[in-house]
This record gives structure tokens, C-alpha cells and sequence, in this order.
């Protein structure tokens, strides 16, 4: 006898995990890249705290801002590709049985049985089946603005936070390079993590997001020596 079982794909997660790593590492590498070069420029604690402080919150606001606003222009095109798909059902049924039994066929099933298939997917639910079949649409891959938006506000705000403490903790003369070491350790595990939730090989991601963190703070850090060296 057979037996169910349950399985859970990575793709599940793809709407909300995309997000959430894009804010957690962009609220890293921004936050971290922002506080060395003010810090580099020579400025105070207070001075660095401030910028750092500032960066968080704005950079919060603009991740949540800019994924409500793609999410949602991609949540209008689902939907407006729906709202066609279900006019050309209800004018040109037969054309639309039709596509879905070529569909069928393209994917290796002979003609009589896609035809069969297709019947009993449109006794169904037409509209689901041309979604997920023509479209490549899916419950699970459905385009959430505000789950999206939140979930970049409130990573942004994590990643951003790690910089912060080391500003608060670490001494002025160590500042940079703490800050640096905490903040790739930090991009290291994100990148474990990502991969992981991903279902993705470990090093390539670690690799990938360590090395552009590194790369944005050793540029801000010379533009603030610049700037710093020019000032004095």
C-alpha cells in the first residue's frame, strides 16, 4: 500500500525569500559602506552613529517602498493576463482547448491523450489550468507586494543593525576594521542562509555576497579618506 507524503519545495519560499535576502544584505552592505567612509573621513562617534542611524531608516523605507511598487506592477500584469485569458474562454472555448492540448503534446503526451487531459483540466478549472499551463502562473509563485514590502523593511533593518552595534561598542581607532570583519561575517552567514533556504550550493553564495560587500566598503572607505584628507 502507498503511502503520501508530504514535500516541501524551495520554490515555495522563492516570493518571500528573494525579498528578504535582498534586504538583509542590502541593509549590511549599505549601513556598513556608509559608516566606514564617514568614519574614514575621520568624523565622530556621534557623527558616524547619526549617518548610520539615518542610513537605517531611510533604507528601510526605500526597500519597502521600491518591492511594494515592482511587486505590485507585476501583480497588474498577472492580472490583466488573467482578465484576457478568461475573456478568450468564454468568447473561444475551442481555441483554448486547443491550446492546452498543443501544450500537452509539446511536453511529450500523444494527441489523444492531451485531448483527454485537456478536457478534464477545463471541466475542472479552465481558467487555472491556461494560468498555470500557458501562463506559468501559480499560487505559489504569485506576486505579493506587501509581503514583499515587509519582508525588505524588516531585514534591511536587521542587516542595518549590525554595523550599528559595532559603532556603539567597538573603540574609535578600531572602527573600521570592526565594522568591516563584523559586517562580511554577517554577509557570510546571509549568504549561508540564503543558499540554504534556497536549496543552493553554500560557497558560491558566500563568495558572491562577501566579495561585493567587501568591494562597496573598501570604496566608500577611500572616498572618505579622500574626502577626510581634502577637508583637513
Amino acid at each position: 500500500m502507498s503511502r503520501l507524503h508530504s514535500e516541501r519545495h524551495a520554490s515555495s519560499r522563492i516570493g518571500w525569500l528573494r525579498a528578504a535576502v535582498l534586504g538583509a544584505n542590502d541593509g549590511i552592505v549599505s549601513t556598513a559602506s556608509l559608516v566606514v567612509g564617514v568614519a574614514a573621513a575621520d568624523a565622530s562617534r556621534s557623527s558616524v552613529l547619526i549617518a548610520g542611524v539615518a542610513s537605517l531608516f531611510a533604507g528601510a523605507m526605500s526597500m519597502a517602498a521600491g518591492e511594494y511598487v515592482s511587486v505590485s506592477s507585476q501583480a497588474d500584469t498577472e492580472k490583466a493576463d488573467l482578465e484576457r485569458e478568461k475573456a478568450e474562454l468564454e468568447q473561444v472555448p475551442e481555441l483554448e482547448r486547443e491550446e492546452l492540448v498543443r501544450i500537452y503534446e509539446d511536453r511529450g503526451v500523444d494527441r489523444q491523450t492531451a485531448e483527454a487531459v485537456a478536457d478534464q483540466m477545463m471541466a475542472h478549472d479552465a481558467l487555472g489550468a491556461h494560468a498555470r499551463d500557458e501562463l506559468g502562473l501559480s499560487e505559489t509563485m504569485a506576486a505579493r507586494p506587501l509581503q514583499a514590502a515587509f519582508a525588505s523593511a524588516l531585514t534591511f533593518t536587521a542587516g542595518a543593525a549590525a554595523p550599528l552595534i559595532v559603532v556603539i561598542l567597538a573603540p574609535m581607532h578600531l572602527l573600521v576594521p570592526a565594522v568591516a570583519a563584523v559586517s562580511l561575517v554577517c554577509l557570510a552567514g546571509l549568504g549561508a542562509l540564503g543558499a540554504k533556504a534556497g536549496g543552493a550550493p553554500l560557497a558560491p553564495s558566500i563568495m558572491r555576497v562577501g566579495f561585493w560587500g567587501a568591494a562597496a566598503m573598501a570604496v566608500t572607505a577611500g572616498v572618505g579618506r579622500l574626502f577626510g584628507a581634502a577637508v583637513g
